[in-house]
């Protein structure tokens, strides 16, 4: 199986020729594609707009296309938006190994750099917020400001695994990640219905409407997509008892030290309102809590409109402790 150098394995994954996966990746739109090398390995970008950077990082089962009413939102809110594929995922490169928290918090931190800006507002759901903490814990000089939706502080998801047994069940799909090949299979199975299952399953009411679904769908079926995208979450979980997880664990107890809204959906069923709220204790600057009623694990595609008005809020307000 061959990964490396943005090549893609013929495996794994089923009925999407080459043309069709770059109308999945790159569909049409007010942005701009584009690729950039960092941290070793080649990543797609959408962006559109100028101004300060806002780089937005995608979660579990998505792409940079899940931001695509915030890209628009920002850009003409007078911020230079761009979304970002994480490696393995969309049209970024899949490579053999660099899958750990850490090695993928550089390649966010290195696409800043590529992007010729001193520092970024990082905007994470999910796994993208697992990795926005991590960023601006690791490089805090280049995270201006942290954005994080739908997932815990490092240490707060870990604990939460680990002793809460709500959250541990709520989290169960994690535990099933951690089986070789079997988690691939069921996610490109049926032309990757479980990805459409699952965003029903934790979304609120508002779902997401049935035309992204199956354009996550599609993206899933990408060659090689599938296990790139469990790997982050076999690390998280694997690594626990490792000596770079208990590393990357004590690594972690250092505060955030820039401006943080933190956004959830109280109808999150997969993590669970009262494991994230606890992230504060973690940030020694201003701290924001946004719980959003009626909304599920993707708020930002639920109401994209009351999402990117409080994202837009924070961002320009120069005093974000109030």
């Amino acid at each position: 199986m061959k990964f490396a150098g943005g090549s893609e394995s013929t495996s794994g994954a089923s009925g999407v020729s080459g043309g069709s996966t770059a109308s999945i990746v790159r569909p049409d739109g007010p942005w701009t594609h584009r690729d950039i090398a960092a941290n070793g390995a080649r990543f797609h970008i959408a962006e559109v707009g100028d101004g300060p950077l806002v780089l937005f990082l995608h979660g579990f089962p998505q792409f940079w296309w899940t931001w695509r009413h915030q890209l628009t939102a920002l850009a003409d809110a007078g911020f230079r938006a761009v979304a970002m594929d994480l490696r393995g995922v969309g049209g970024s490169d899949r490579t053999p190994r660099g899958y750990d928290a850490g090695n993928l918090a550089l390649d966010v931190t290195g696409v800043i750099r590529s992007l010729g800006e001193p520092d970024a507002a990082l905007v994470g759901h999910d796994l993208g917020g697992y990795l926005a903490w991590t960023a601006a814990t690791m490089r805090p000089k280049l995270v201006r400001r942290l954005a994080v939706s739908s997932m815990p502080h490092p240490r707060r998801w870990r604990t939460a695994m680990l002793t809460d047994l709500r959250q541990s069940k709520s989290g169960g799909y994690i535990w099933g990640f951690q089986r070789p090949w079997l988690a691939e299979r069921q996610l490109v199975a049926d032309d990757a219905a479980l990805v459409g299952r699952l965003i029903n399953q934790w979304s609120g009411p508002s779902l997401p409407d049935e035309e992204a679904i199956d354009h996550y769908r599609r993206a899933m079926q990408i060659p090689s997509t599938a296990h790139c995208a469990v790997e982050p979450y076999r690390w998280m979980v694997r690594s626990m008892a490792r000596p770079d997880g208990i590393q990357f664990n004590r690594r972690m107890k250092r505060p955030v030290r820039v401006p943080t809204l933190h956004l959830h959906g109280s109808l999150d069923p997969a993590i669970r309102p009262r494991s994230a709220a606890g992230s504060g204790e973690y940030v020694e600057a201003p701290y924001r809590w946004r719980l959003f009623d009626g909304l599920g694990h993707f708020p930002h595609e639920e109401d994209p409109a009351a999402f990117s008005s409080e994202l837009i809020n924070w961002l320009k307000d120069p005093e974000p402790d109030r």
